[in-house]
């Protein structure tokens, strides 16, 4: 009887892992795909793109120079992280202080907020992106500080949603007490407060880092593929000739540099994610 028990228990496991495996495929597969595309010429590319590069090892390392010394590429890499690490301090900052507020502050206004907050998430960009284009001209946002605004606009409704997930699970005796103590309301806020906020805190700025970074559409559409200001994606994108030509072979290579830092990124903080996650959901 105990041996026929441990059957579906066996099978179930076993296909669990199949899953689990397969999921790894598709997840790896297009990185892989495209790093060994990074060294081979782009005609080897078009004609088999699935195969190793063999014997066009060492030739391919020049698809990596020809990327480098593309015109605004090494600006490029500062822009990104600019904005990019910018964007993500502004959203956990602001974004932090606006869900702490509407969470302890209880009228019909900052209820109707959070909805709308809420509500935000679940707008695709697409319906607000010419709307977003205009206003950001007609106030002077396209540049990097703008689009810095903007970005804090579009990533405060998720932000602020799972702080305030957070806040409704912080007694109000600790800070009362800190009140006691003589703190003022910001400093209760920054003392007592936002360091209890840390695991959602990193959640979002990692979930945050890793959009923005990658961000492709509203980089080209408010700063566009003119100006001194371009990102990592809207320069991968210049590789594309005016007339249909693709110089594949570089652009696989500055891909695989633009994934790179993001990648090293959330393997070095993917824990937090899940502990934030987690104590969002258990907490909130």
């Amino acid at each position: 009887m105990p041996a026929q028990t441990a059957q579906p228990k066996g099978a179930s496991r076993a296909l669990i892992y199949a899953i689990l495996v397969f999921l790894t495929v598709v997840f790896l597969g297009p990185i892989v795909f495209i790093f060994q595309n990074s060294f081979k010429q782009k005609f080897a590319i078009s004609d088999n793109p699935f195969a190793l590069p063999l014997g066009e090892m060492w030739a391919g390392f020049e698809n990596y120079a020809v990327g480098l010394m593309k015109e605004g590429f090494l600006s490029a890499i500062f822009w990104s992280f600019f904005i990019t690490i910018l964007s993500v301090i502004a959203i956990v900052f602001f974004s932090s202080m606006t869900a702490y507020y509407i969470t302890r502050v209880k009228t019909w206004w900052t209820n109707a907020l959070y909805f709308l907050f809420v509500f935000s998430m679940v707008i695709p960009f697409q319906m607000v992106m010419f709307p977003t284009v205009k206003i950001a001209d007609t106030l002077g946002l396209s540049n990097p500080l703008g689009i810095i605004v903007l970005y804090l606009g579009f990533g405060a409704g998720l932000s602020v949603f799972m702080f305030a997930g957070f806040v409704k699970s912080i007694p109000l005796e600790i800070e009362e007490a800190a009140l006691i103590d003589g703190c003022g309301p910001l400093q209760n806020y920054f003392k007592v407060v936002f360091p209890m906020l840390k695991p959602t805190a990193v959640t979002v700025a990692i979930l945050n880092a890793m959009w923005v970074w990658n961000d492709y559409l509203l980089p080209y559409l408010i700063i566009g593929l003119s100006t001194e200001y371009k990102t990592i994606p809207v320069v991968v994108q210049s590789f594309v000739g005016s007339n249909g030509n693709r110089d594949m072979g570089a652009m696989m290579a500055m891909l695989v540099l633009a994934i790179i830092p993001i990648i090293i990124f959330y393997l070095a903080t993917q824990k937090h994610i899940i502990e934030g996650v987690a104590a969002g959901a258990v907490k909130g």
